[in-house]
């Protein structure tokens, strides 16, 4: 029989977090007290060592502790045997019901033990067998891929993966979508809405039941396979785990498990998110923090998952979860007494025993707010995520494309946006992701060419300028956002490729259909339609960044931003880009400041056939350097010699010498030839 451990008295959990603020404080601007922050992160480290001395003193060490999946909850003994363990300290009584038993609801009755558990046990049927028929298990074939230092992340949703409208399945994904992430250069997979979830239409996000799989796309051992052979391929694969709140479903979910308002979560009006509608953990009780790390430590261990990407973590982060509150970056909007203190260092203990534990696995922190030392190591005080979403970067698209004209362009302000985040923490940009692409908003590719999708995206129909411009900015907006935004990169499935329309689940308000429930891959797959040049542009991309690796490289050298050329330049990882904005303006005998002497010559062109591009650029040509220096660099790129007129279509051109010059929307990507590879 199984005994539980006492968990550290309440009083010893209240003394972690009443620490004396008042020698540490300075009034803001506001008028309010904000800590001082390495005094912050002081106390919070504190809060974190402390928290993790009980549990080791407590519980023998973190690796039992969060090893309580194995014991709680349903579980098979090895002689067919059914052992059941739950925390429900509001309950009168507990029954386990189903179909073993007829649902009966009160032929298995559980026993209350201490500290809120219960406990049954119910013996092998006398042929041997389990009273509760269990499914097969799935043995492991492929190990996981070692820890990737350049990461291009394709978030997928598993039901929506066909398309088919209907709810599509493990095994469709398996053997469809995985060789097509492959194909486009992505090494990671990040999977959305796979912990169980009553309302399809809540995209994941109101999950209902945390240690299962979801059952709508397939069976536990499905998941595991697809697990299994996206490793075989060398992904990596990442779940979109919800530990910042749950369903308020309390039929399906947790919310009142034990017939009270709280249990997994505070009471009250604090236990309720007011824009979410679901419940919220009270991350300072021991039994939550069991039952949390125990979640991640399953989700690693029994289905192979390489990693996490935290959801909500600035609701968590803050008392106010971020309702009604803008985020500049001033030191005052992170440190002080609106920051919920138990919920950090709940995600400080979740990364110390996962990097323990699994020092390959990855984590990521949904945090709009950029707390700083979020993605810095527990041991220095920080939040211990490897990386952290760039989420200011689709924001600033979406206001450019929709607010200003394309002469209007601000350079400055695209880098500075695609460049802003902390020194050495890391950042995934992202030009968009499931967010734009729901009904209600709008993708890039939708913004950009809207009606004119459904009618001018076949090539038997004229180019019109609105499909022109479309596709020629998606390619250079996603290249800009990947070689410029960060230390990785992320798109959502159909994204890559301009998919039209908006994503919508069944529900009442569109009649239940499944029309906007699919990604339409075969659309990629017509050479009559316009759709391939981008799916092309961002396989090739991929596949560039994964022989130069410049995303794991030192953040770009911005040599140039021309508000009135509409040019930016920039060098990372001994390549150069330049992407021209402008509308209509070509530029010949264009200077380029560089810093390292040679020949050049271009890997990728925007502007190429095979993109949809007017293949202004001869790929022949080799660049010298010239050493006079430009734009802060040492040398610079001369492209002359170029005699270039123009057709009454100011974007297209008739080449009589067909040298180098900057086409009009055009990104190019030079390599130096004189630099062994």
């Amino acid at each position: 029989m199984l005994s539980a451990s006492q968990p550290p008295a309440q009083n010893q959990l209240q003394q972690d977090t009443e620490l004396c603020f008042c020698c540490f404080t300075r009034p803001s601007m506001t008028g309010n007290f904000v800590l001082c922050p390495d005094v912050f992160n002081l106390l919070t480290y504190s809060l974190f060592y402390n928290r993790l001395k009980n549990i080791e003193e407590n519980e023998g060490g973190l690796d039992k502790f969060s090893k309580s999946y194995k014991t709680f909850g349903v579980n098979q003994f090895v002689d067919g045997g059914v052992y059941c363990k739950e925390w429900a300290p509001g309950a009168e009584a507990v029954f386990l019901t189903g179909d073993f038993n007829g649902w009966n609801p009160f032929s298995h009755p559980y026993k209350k033990m201490e500290y809120g558990k219960w406990e049954l046990f119910i013996p092998p049927g006398e042929d041997g067998y389990p009273p509760v028929p269990h499914g097969s298990k799935l043995k492991r074939k492929h190990p996981s891929p070692k820890r990737l230092k350049s990461l291009r992340i394709y978030e997928s949703h598993v039901g929506i993966a066909s398309p088919e409208g209907k709810v599509a399945s493990y095994k469709n994904f398996t053997y469809n979508v995985l060789p097509r992430i492959k194909d486009l250069g992505y090494n990671c997979v990040q999977l959305m809405a796979i912990m169980e979830h009553a309302y399809y239409a809540s995209f994941g996000y109101q999950v209902t039941s945390f240690f299962a799989a979801s059952s709508r796309y397939g069976t536990p051992d499905d998941l595991k396979e697809m697990i299994d052979v996206a490793h075989s391929m060398g992904i990596t694969v990442l779940l979109d785990v919800v530990h910042s709140h749950a369903s308020k479903n309390s039929e399906d979910g947790l919310n009142k498990f034990d017939g009270t308002d709280s249990c997994f979560f505070h009471s009250g009006p604090k236990g309720t998110h007011q824009l979410w509608d679901s419940r919220l953990f009270d991350y300072a009780n021991w039994e939550v923090l069991r039952f949390l790390l125990s979640n991640l430590r399953m989700w690693i261990e029994d289905y192979h998952f390489d990693g996490f990407r935290f959801d909500g973590v600035t609701s968590m982060l803050y008392h106010h979860h971020g309702i009604g509150t803008g985020f500049s970056g001033d030191y005052n909007e992170y440190f002080g007494l609106h920051v919920d203190e138990d919920a950090l260092c709940y995600l400080m203990l979740a990364n110390h025993m996962i990097k323990f534990l699994h020092p390959e696995c990855i984590t990521i922190a949904e945090d709009v707010s950029g707390m700083p030392a979020l993605c810095r190591p527990v041991a220095e005080g920080g939040g211990g995520f490897d990386y952290r979403l760039a989420m200011a970067i689709p924001d600033k698209w979406i206001q450019i494309i929709k607010e200003l004209k394309d002469e209007d362009w601000n350079m400055g302000n695209i880098v500075h946006t695609l460049t802003n985040r902390r020194y050495e923490e890391k950042y995934i940009a992202y030009a968009e992701s499931h967010d734009q692409a729901l009904v209600g908003d709008k993708t890039l590719a939708f913004r950009l060419m809207d009606a004119e999708m459904y009618t001018n995206m076949s090539v038997l129909s004229p180019l019109t300028p609105v499909i022109d411009r479309g596709i020629q900015l998606h390619k250079m907006i996603r290249l800009i956002t990947h070689a410029l935004g960060g230390e990785s990169y992320l798109n959502f499935m159909g994204n890559e490729f301009g998919h039209p329309e908006w994503l919508d689940f069944p529900r009442k308000g569109n009649n239940e259909s499944y029309h906007y429930a699919r990604r339409q891959f075969n659309l990629t797959e017509d050479h009559l339609l316009r759709y391939r040049f981008l799916n092309a542009f961002d396989r090739d991309m991929n596949k560039l960044e994964e022989r130069f690796g410049w995303l794991a490289s030192p953040p770009a050298f911005v040599s140039e931003k021309h508000e009135s050329n509409k040019v930016i330049a920039f060098e990372r990882a001994g390549l150069i880009f330049i992407f021209n904005f402008h509308p209509y303006q070509s530029y010949v005998d264009y200077r380029v400041g560089i810093e390292t002497p040679g020949k050049y010559k271009i890997l990728l062109d925007s502007d190429a056939a095979e993109y949809g591009g007017h293949q202004r650029l001869d790929h022949s040509t080799e660049y010298f350097s010239e050493e006079y220096p430009h734009n802060y660099r040492p040398n610079s790129l001369m492209q002359s010699n170029s005699q270039t007129t123009f057709s009454q279509h100011p974007r297209r051109c008739h080449k009589h010498h067909i040298e180098v010059y900057i086409p009009s929307r055009v990104a190019i990507v030079l390599q130096n030839m004189d630099i062994p590879k």
